[in-house]
């Protein structure tokens, strides 16, 4: 088993996110003590954002391209066989101003490629990264789950059904900003959620 761990919070230690994320392999890596595990820290390896000199690469024939556009692909083709050799998923996605982060978002443009890792049809669009497991710890200062302040689910079960990953579940820490007895309320449920999950 392969094991591809994304943290994706702007801070690189202190981050509840990333505990989450931590949590959760070590439970898998628990059952599965064989598993390999790759891990990629967005904010101490923060991936380029999706700007016009990469989609004029991207668009640009891999015969033609530039030293320098071929090598901001090559960037993206990383990311892309890191997800392509998981077998299970772990992301840490913090909530930052109602959405995920920047980096994460900078993650799924650089993993979404056509007739690479989704495909169009004439009966739409048809996600190629199928048979992953994917488990997502989301963190976040106020109470979102399940309401209409939470865009970051509704996004992130829109970007893993794209991109053909359907079998995902969610592990809430929320209220992180609501003072130490929410925190420590939060991490008590998440924990109990981890171990729900991960039996």
């Amino acid at each position: 088993m392969n094991i591809l761990q994304i943290n994706s919070s702007a801070r690189s230690t202190g981050s509840a996110s990333t505990r989450l994320a931590d949590a959760i392999v070590a439970r898998v890596r628990n059952s599965k003590p064989e598993a390999t595990l790759v891990r990629r820290d967005l904010a101490a390896e923060p991936h380029p954002v999706l700007d016009e000199a990469t989609l004029q690469a991207l668009f640009t024939p891999a015969d033609k391209r530039t030293a320098e556009q071929a090598a901001r692909i090559a960037q993206d083709d990383a990311l892309i066989a890191q997800v392509q050799a998981a077998d299970v998923i772990v992301i840490g996605a913090p909530m930052y101003n109602f959405g995920i982060t920047v980096q994460l978002k900078s993650w799924f443009d650089a993993i979404a490629r056509a007739n690479v890792t989704f495909k169009y049809t004439e009966n739409g669009p048809v996600g190629l990264l199928t048979g992953k497991k994917v488990y997502v710890g989301l963190s976040r200062g106020g109470l979102h789950r399940d309401g209409v302040t939470d865009s970051q689910v509704p996004f992130l079960n829109t970007m893993f059904r794209f991109l053909g990953m359907t079998d995902v579940q969610y592990v809430y820490s929320e209220g992180m900003g609501m003072g130490p007895d929410a925190v420590a309320k939060a991490q008590t449920l998440a924990d109990a959620e981890i171990n729900a999950i991960l039996v």
